[in-house]
């Protein structure tokens, strides 16, 4: 058996890791995904609330696919899934799990779900199997979950995963060169649930 490496995140694995739920497929993003990922990062409520570039062009998706997040899983430090329905193989969202620089143990969580599939609860379903993989195989101590304020369709997925919330961070995360106030809620080992 091959010696994992270690990094923030603890021991990581050596290639991509896919997870399965009962409806859905996360792995890592490939060649084939990019014009998924494109049309689906053109919607204005995933600009709004993350940090995807604006206009996002097909370039911004060739680097999400061939520079992030294959750099992310080559370190350990940025794992990152595309989020598949098993059932038709459409694209439903991406999921996120990056090292916190300087805290060993702790990772924070990120997602955002195509239009056409939210309200499904997909998101929660991907998130929950992502926090599973973090605590459980990573063996991490903490996630961390941040929203800008007023992300409430992002809150309720935290709070459905379990996520307990801890505070609003004034003027803390950046986004596209504003500081923005941000929600932040965490995850232990012990408050996973299954």
């Amino acid at each position: 058996m091959e010696e994992q490496q270690e990094n923030q995140h603890g021991s990581r694995p050596a290639e991509p890791v896919a997870l399965t739920t009962d409806r859905l497929v996360l792995r890592a993003p490939r060649e084939e995904d990019v014009d998924a990922i494109l049309a689906a990062c053109q919607d204005e409520e995933i600009q709004r609330w993350t940090v995807v570039p604006v206009p996002y062009g097909r370039q911004d998706a060739e680097y999400f696919v061939h520079d992030l997040a294959a750099n992310g899983w080559r370190t350990g430090d940025n794992l990152i899934w595309c989020v598949f329905e098993r059932e038709s193989g459409a694209l439903v969202g991406s999921q996120g799990l990056t090292a916190c620089a300087g805290r060993p143990g702790a990772a924070e969580v990120g997602w955002w779900a195509a239009k056409e599939f939210r309200s499904r609860g997909y998101t929660a379903e991907a998130a929950a199997a992502v926090a599973r993989y973090g605590l459980r195989e990573l063996g991490l101590r903490r996630l961390e979950w941040l929203a800008y304020v007023g992300n409430e369709g992002s809150r309720a997925v935290a709070e459905r995963v379990g996520f307990r919330f801890e505070g609003t961070l004034r003027s803390y995360s950046e986004q596209r060169g504003r500081f923005r106030d941000t929600w932040i809620a965490s995850l232990l080992a012990e408050d996973l649930s299954g």
